[in-house]
C-alpha cells in the first residue's frame, strides 16, 4: 500500500546519513511528497514529478481505475502476467526502454507484481489521494521542487500540479513539452 512504501522509504532514509535530497519520479515522486510531509526532519529537500496527484480534483487515469476496481483489477493483472515473456518485453521496449532492461522489467512483472499494484492503486483510490494532499503545507518545512512535463496527461495537468507545489511552498520547473511518465502497462 501507499503507507507501506511510505513506511519502507522512511526506513531507508533513516539510515542514511544525511544531507539527503530526496527526488523521486512517477510513484517513487509520491513517496518522496508524502515523507516531505511527514517527516521533513529525515531531509534536506525533494523533488515530484506528480504533485497534481494530490489535487482535491485530480481523477485517476483509465488504467489506475481499473486496477482499482474489484476483479476487474484482478483480471486486468492476470492477463498482464499471462501474457507471453517477448509479448511483455516488446511493450516495455515500445515505452522507451532498452532491450535488457526490457526483459528484466518483463520477467518481474507477474503475480507478485500484480498483487502489488492492486494494493497501491487501491490504497490511493480518491478520495484517499486528496486527503494526503491536504497534508501538503507540511512539506514547505524544506525546499521543494514540483516538477510538471506539460505533455503528462496520467498526473493531472499544469494547473493542478501547481496548486499542489503552491500548498507545498515549492517551487517549480516546467518541463515544456516533455513526458516522463509513462503510460499504464
Amino acid at each position: 500500500t501507499s503507507d507501506d512504501y511510505l513506511a519502507w522509504l522512511i526506513g531507508e532514509v533513516e539510515a542514511i546519513e544525511g544531507p539527503v535530497d530526496l527526488i523521486g519520479h512517477d510513484w517513487g515522486g509520491g513517496h518522496v511528497a508524502r515523507l516531505a510531509c511527514e517527516r521533513p526532519d529525515l531531509i534536506r529537500s525533494w523533488a515530484t514529478d506528480i504533485a497534481g496527484c494530490f489535487d482535491p480534483e485530480y481523477v485517476w487515469h483509465d488504467m489506475a481505475q481499473t486496477w482499482q476496481t474489484p476483479e476487474v483489477g484482478e483480471q486486468a493483472v492476470a492477463q498482464m502476467a499471462a501474457a507471453p515473456l517477448d509479448a511483455r518485453s516488446a511493450r516495455f521496449e515500445s515505452l522507451g526502454m532498452t532491450a535488457d532492461v526490457a526483459r528484466r522489467v518483463a520477467e518481474a512483472s507477474n503475480e507478485k507484481m500484480g498483487r502489488a499494484i492492486l494494493a497501491l492503486y487501491r490504497s490511493a483510490a480518491q478520495p484517499a489521494m486528496a486527503e494526503l494532499g491536504k497534508q501538503f503545507p507540511k512539506a514547505a518545512a524544506k525546499p521543494g521542487l514540483v516538477i510538471i512535463p506539460t505533455e503528462d496527461g496520467f498526473t493531472g495537468g499544469e494547473a493542478m500540479a501547481r496548486r499542489s507545489a503552491e500548498r507545498a511552498g515549492a517551487q517549480i520547473a516546467v518541463l515544456g513539452g516533455q513526458l516522463v511518465f509513462l503510460p499504464a502497462i
